[in-house]
């Protein structure tokens, strides 16, 4: 059960990640999910959004580069030792983690954390044999 996610290249300068957020949001596709990550010069910015062709089609045309990948989503406890669970699955399924970032809707319900593994099939198989719940896209854009 991989989730779509969306990640777009930005130049490292004021305004760009309100433009992206503008441009979504014109055409009434929802972020569900996101994660920032920069460097001098530029950020990447990671999205789960609820029409994901669509988004990285007007992005494009908005003239900024765009990729697809595929990332995990698990549901966990939003209570402590939550996520430390998983990552005990994780690291004894012998996964490398290449990223992750979370979210969580309520406070005291569930988190959701977003991972982009390694082995993508053998994470999945490794979670989902230890119980832990792995969200289709729909379920984390239904969130």
């Amino acid at each position: 059960m991989r989730v779509e996610q969306i990640a777009v290249f930005l130049e490292n300068k004021s305004g760009r990640l309100a433009e992206i957020t503008r441009i979504l949001a014109a055409e009434n596709v929802n972020i569900r999910a996101l994660s920032v990550a920069d460097t001098a010069d530029f950020g990447i910015l990671r999205l789960i959004v609820d029409k994901v062709d669509q988004a990285k089609k007007i992005l494009k045309n908005n003239g900024f580069t765009v990729g697809k990948t595929n990332v995990i989503a698990v549901e966990v406890a939003d209570q402590p030792g939550g996520l430390a669970s998983v990552l005990k699955t994780i690291e004894a399924a012998g996964l490398n983690v290449e990223y992750m970032y979370a979210f969580v809707n309520k406070h005291g319900e569930n988190a959701v954390l977003i991972f982009r593994f390694n082995d993508m099939d053998h994470a999945i198989e490794s979670l989902e044999k230890a119980g832990v719940m792995v969200l289709t896209g729909e379920q984390v854009c239904a969130l």
